[in-house]
């Protein structure tokens, strides 16, 4: 994986992930004028790690190159406008993709899959939510034990019928299990879980801003 870059810029046409320096307002649009959505942090709510986010879009305006980033918030898939200057950039070749209905997830690099693993997903009460979203943090547990197992990757995916699940605001993630009888199931509360033998395979590759798409 190549080392974060405070002078190359994003590419457009290749995956990149942005890594927060500094607090930043997140704007509507690519100028200083832009209404501001929210107020990031660099250091990640839940983990205490820096903060990557995914990069969408790439503008330049009156000189000023900007970013546009995925924002772990509701509603599901909110973007919003940085400046390029506040972040250091990563290129992106892994991404994750989770098929429900087969309870699958798949690790790929570019077009190749490295690796293929059973999933429980949420039972169809309390679903899985659907879409194009990105790895949030990565947070091992330090218990093998856990409920949630060694780590969890929280996403910037949210429930979209749940505001409140076990203390949490919704928020989706894929994490091991203390249950693995339940693997391959439709289960609980729409998070995806995997085996914790399988779980520690893809987050040696795994990082903040990695694509992952839900789908049917």
């Amino acid at each position: 994986m190549a080392p974060p870059s405070p002078v190359q810029p994003p590419n457009p046409k290749r995956s990149w992930a942005g890594r927060l320096l500094v607090v930043s307002t997140a704007r509507a649009m690519p100028s200083p004028g832009g209404k501001p959505l929210r107020l990031l942090q660099p250091i990640a709510p839940l983990g205490a790690g820096p903060v990557w986010l995914q990069v969408r879009g790439v503008k330049v305006v009156a000189g000023v190159r900007w970013v546009k980033v995925l924002l772990p918030v509701r509603p599901n898939g909110s973007q919003a406008w940085v400046r390029a200057s506040v972040m250091v950039f990563r290129p992106v070749d892994l991404r994750v993709v989770i098929d429900v209905g087969d309870r699958r997830l798949h690790l790929y690099r570019c077009m190749r899959r490295l690796r293929s693993f059973p999933v429980a997903v949420g039972e169809p009460g309390t679903p899985t939510p659907l879409g194009k979203f990105a790895v949030a943090e990565v947070i091992p547990t330090g218990n093998r034990e856990a409920f949630l197992g060694p780590i969890v990757m929280p996403l910037t995916a949210f429930s979209n019928v749940l505001n409140e699940c076990a203390g949490g605001n919704g928020r989706v993630a894929i994490h091991g299990t203390s249950k693995p009888e339940l693997i391959g199931q439709a289960v609980r509360h729409g998070c995806i879980r995997m085996r914790d033998a399988d779980i520690q395979r893809p987050t040696r590759l795994v990082r903040g801003g990695t694509p992952v798409e839900i789908r049917n």
